[in-house]
């Protein structure tokens, strides 16, 4: 290691140190570390000290880790006096590095200036890369060497090179508005004082940064960059000012007037190059879908539709859609595409149709072309083509039938993208009927008999829009298909793919018969219990769909059947579970899945058993004489039966808000799902309120639907169809027949159990497939060395409880949300008592604590003061959760405990001895204080 007397080995250890940081990043790791390293540093070779560089580098965002940064800063800076300049250089590009945790450090600073006077180059180098990092950390240092700078660009000493290096420094010079302001007017300087194309790219660059950081000056940086883009001939300078404006639309579109989206049309108007075009065509498109589109039709004159159809943009757009340049072609639609779905107006109406033209005269074209940049076209175009069936529905059966046409004729590669956006559509809106399925299926046996090497992926994207198109459950037909073409020309993983995509869809009979034929081609048993449980869930969604309303006797049967395939799935699920992937969320949801069926079983036996035993006549009256609603029920209500089963939906409805609450990784589709089967709950409980046990206190205001929300799913749209129809019938029945009779209760509540149960369940990604992975790794301070052993603590002291944590990320960080903040909450609760009872305040038997913490790179760290005045063991619980940037609270854990014994003080102690034996304290130890025990 560090130790060995041979460089490899030295280099080998140092090189290793991402990984350990990575492993274990907690600060009393990382500082011992980096210390070792400084010393490494100081002592070594140059080589060492690159390695050393380096590692600090990939290692920024534990630097702020260090406890001791003033030793570690020494070690290191001590080489800056070295009279090799290459060590020298070394050390500024390891303090610029460090410059986040020591920004305001004078003498880094002042031998960063000293560096920048060198006569070696590799020094002066490191030095300007030293003063950008500082520049942009310290308002002080920014200032001070913002005349420096200045100084060194415009002296003839300085060579060109050399200048181009340091201009760049100057985007950092933001920190105040007269720090910005001087910059700008030095840059404005340069631009004119030295045309050549390089210095000219590099100041206009320097500028736009600096303008964006700074925000006070991006009106005047577009209008200048616009100038650029029109009047200098030179094609570079004119490439940097889209690439810059391209830039600033991303970050501030609102600061876009319409005059500069006005010269941004004229210019890509009457421009011969067709890379420019395409540049400034890609910058109109990026603010064509945000406000600055609505801004620019706002603001336009005159309201006639042929004023709105001769603007520039629009002619631009429809000049572009047919252009031989099919990334220009592209642009044109899109900006037609989101003129069309942002602004309402009615003499931008006819731009919808341009649009669709637009779009299948791109589709036809790239359809054919299996080159990389005709699939990234076709791939702007199907999310154009999604977008605009999304925000204008009459548009779709044209897409849609132009998709199919095309279909037959496309590439592979083609074909797989046009299927995921017919799947994306018919998701959204029922738009393929029955009657295109015949197409799609004569396309899956040519696939089937190809030998291309797409096939597989095509067989799964084509068997996706079939499961969508049949909204009802599969033809025998369609099955044997399917299963001939996987038997005849697929892997197991295909299969998978396709029984996955068949339960997402709730087509549960033919993912059954696939999860079956895969079980014996796995060769791990966890994977054997996964694919068991999965044929067991689907095999019990299957035996719900045979329910039939009124017919409550084989309602049950149904749904004993589907709950005795549960429970052997929930065995099978249990048992392909490991350490490293408890499928926590799968159980959850599972387990949920079988108590709701329960809890409907038992919801339908109690109604069943209100036909067997009626109430008397006579029950109206007895509820009036006795102030009692619930005597109307008869014997049922007496036994609280209803009561229970009401107490129970409500009890499954907060535990399906558990689970959303725990899902943070989740995708919107399951988390949709999960709120849905909470809202069914909410649903059935309401309606044995509405009917049989309040109903004249119920509200139907809270479960009225909003009619407006956009559903995302076919599983969706039925599920709501079901609630809006349940709530009319329970509305009704409630103002028509007050007080609702017995019978027609019972109906209802059956009715809608069965309604529920009839829509096939859809197990959504998140069942199968986690893209996004977050967790937290709690490191409490002090902790034993034992985790049995409590941490002893005397009863007249406070305990200073460190909790640390790191975020740990999977490979798609913040792909669905992002934490915002960490929420922490320490609870003690008293295990078992120590000594004699004494009266203390109720406010010391507890502690109960909450803070919410920011990380930063992934880090948090807080201190909790707690109290135990009570002697005896106590638990801490330290739980954690997390708030996203919408300011959810999301309950992801950890949960850790330590255990704290509270011992008496030993004055305390020896007080009370003495009081027991009878002997009165000393006078010295009466007059004891504070200040006397030390």
């Amino acid at each position: 290691g560090l130790r060995s007397g041979k460089l490899g080995e030295q280099c080998e250890a140092v090189v290793r140190f991402p990984r350990l940081f990575q492993k274990y990043p907690f600060p009393i790791l990382i500082n011992s570390a980096f210390l070792k390293l400084a010393d490494v540093f100081r002592v070594g070779n140059n080589f060492l000290r690159l390695c050393v560089l380096k590692v600090t580098q990939q290692s920024e965002k534990h630097l702020e880790k260090i406890l001791n940064v003033d030793e570690f800063v020494k070690r290191v800076f001590s080489v800056i006096h070295s009279n090799d300049p290459v060590a020298r250089a070394i050390t500024l590009r390891m303090l610029g590095s460090m410059a986040s945790i020591i920004p305001e450090r004078k003498n880094a600073h002042h031998s960063i200036r000293q560096s920048l006077d060198s006569h070696d180059n590799v020094e002066v180098e490191a030095a300007i890369f030293a003063a950008a990092n500082f520049s942009a950390q310290s308002k002080d240092f920014a200032a001070g060497i913002c005349n420096k700078i200045s100084e060194m660009i415009q002296g003839l000493a300085t060579p060109v090179d050399l200048k181009l290096k340091l201009i760049p420094i100057l985007q950092h010079m933001h920190h105040d508005a007269s720090l910005a302001s001087s910059s700008r007017q030095l840059l404005q300087q340069l631009v004119t004082s030295y045309p050549s194309t390089k210095m000219v790219i590099v100041t206009l660059h320097t500028f736009t940064l600096l303008a964006a950081s700074s925000l006070v000056d991006i009106p005047k940086q577009i209008q200048l960059l616009l100038q650029y883009l029109k009047n200098d001939p030179r094609k570079a300078v004119k490439r940097l000012a889209i690439q810059d404006l391209k830039l600033l639309a991303n970050k501030t579109p609102h600061t876009w007037s319409r005059e500069n989206i006005q010269a941004l049309c004229e210019s890509a108007l009457h421009t011969p190059y067709d890379s420019l075009k395409l540049g400034m065509l890609s910058v109109l498109s990026t603010l064509s879908g945000t406000i600055a589109i609505k801004q620019y039709f706002s603001s336009a004159p005159g309201t006639a539709a042929t004023t709105a159809r001769s603007l520039d943009l629009v002619k631009l757009a429809q000049e572009c859609c047919y252009h031989n340049n099919r990334g220009i072609a592209a642009h044109g639609v899109r900006i037609l595409t989101n003129i069309s779905a942002s602004c309402q107006e009615k003499d931008l109406l006819p731009l919808e149709q341009d649009a669709v033209f637009g779009l299948e005269a791109l589709l036809v074209l790239c359809s054919q072309d299996d080159s990389p940049g005709a699939q990234a076209t076709l791939k702007i175009t199907l999310t154009c083509m999604v977008k605009l069936v999304k925000c204008r529905p009459h548009l779709s059966q044209s897409v849609v039938e132009s998709l199919l046409t095309q279909l037959h004729s496309a590439q592979d590669a083609a074909r797989i993208l046009m299927c995921h956006c017919l799947a994306a559509i018919a998701m959204q809106l029922p738009v393929l009927a029955d009657g295109m399925l015949g197409d799609l299926m004569d396309l899956y046996k040519l696939i089937g008999r190809s030998t291309t090497d797409k096939k597989q992926e095509l067989l799964v994207s084509l068997a996706t829009v079939i499961f969508v198109s049949s909204q009802k459950a599969l033809s025998s037909e369609i099955k044997t298909v399917i299963k001939q073409q996987l038997e005849n020309a697929s892997n197991g993983w295909t299969a998978y793919r396709i029984a996955r995509q068949a339960s997402r869809m709730g087509n549960h009979d033919m993912a059954r018969e696939l999860y079956q034929s895969l079980l014996t081609q796995v060769a791990s048993e966890h994977f054997y219990f996964w694919l068991n449980s999965l044929k067991e869930f689907s095999h019990a969604e299957q035996c719900l769909t045979g329910l039939q309303e009124d017919n409550y006797s084989s309602a049950l049967s149904c749904i004993a059947e589907a709950l005795k395939s549960y429970h052997k799935g929930i065995a099978s699920l249990t048992a392909a579970s490991t350490p490293l992937n408890p499928l926590s969320f799968q159980c959850g949801f599972v387990k949920l899945r079988i108590d709701l069926l329960q809890a409907f079983s038992q919801l339908i036996c109690t109604c069943n058993s209100l036909k067997t035993s009626p109430p008397p006549a006579i029950a109206t009256t007895i509820a009036m004489t006795s102030g009692n609603d619930l005597q109307r029920c008869g014997r049922i209500s007496n036994q609280a039966c209803m009561k229970h089963s009401m107490e129970e939906f409500r009890n499954l409805a907060t535990r399906y808000g558990d689970l959303y609450q725990s899902s943070f990784d989740a995708d919107s589709a399951t988390l949709r799902n999960v709120e849905l089967q909470q809202q069914s709950c909410l649903l059935i409980s309401h309606a044995i309120e509405a009917l049989i046990l309040d109903p004249e206190s119920v509200s139907f205001q809270e479960y009225s639907s909003n009619g407006t929300a956009h559903v995302e799913s076919e599983y969706e749209r039925r599920m709501m169809s079901v609630f809006n129809h349940v709530l009319e019938e329970v509305e009704s029945l409630n103002r028509k027949y007050a007080p609702v009779s017995y019978l027609a209760s019972k109906t209802c509540l059956c009715n809608a159990v069965i309604a529920l149960l009839k829509v096939p369940l859809s197990f959504q990604r998140y069942f199968f497939q986690k893209l996004q992975s977050t967790s937290i790794k709690l490191a409490l301070s002090p902790s034993p060395r034992n985790p049995a052993e409590p941490i002893a603590v005397q009863n007249n002291q406070q305990l200073a409880l460190k909790v640390e944590g790191v975020v740990q990320h999977g490979s798609k960080p913040g792909l669905f949300r992002k934490i915002q903040s960490v929420c922490l909450n320490v609870s003690s609760v008293l295990q078992s008592k120590s000594g004699q009872d004494y009266k203390i305040p109720i406010d010391n038997m507890t502690n109960e604590m909450e803070q919410r913490v920011e990380p930063h790179n992934d880090y948090f760290s807080t201190q909790f003061l707690l109290n135990f005045v009570i002697l005896g063991t106590h638990n801490i619980t330290v739980e954690s959760s997390v708030i996203d940037s919408n300011g959810i609270v999301w309950k992801t854990g950890p949960k850790t405990t330590i255990f704290v014994k509270s011992l008496e003080d030993p004055y305390s102690q020896q007080v009370r001895l003495q009081q027991q034996q009878g002997q009165p304290p000393s006078q010295q130890q009466q007059q004891r204080t504070a200040y006397s025990r030390f």
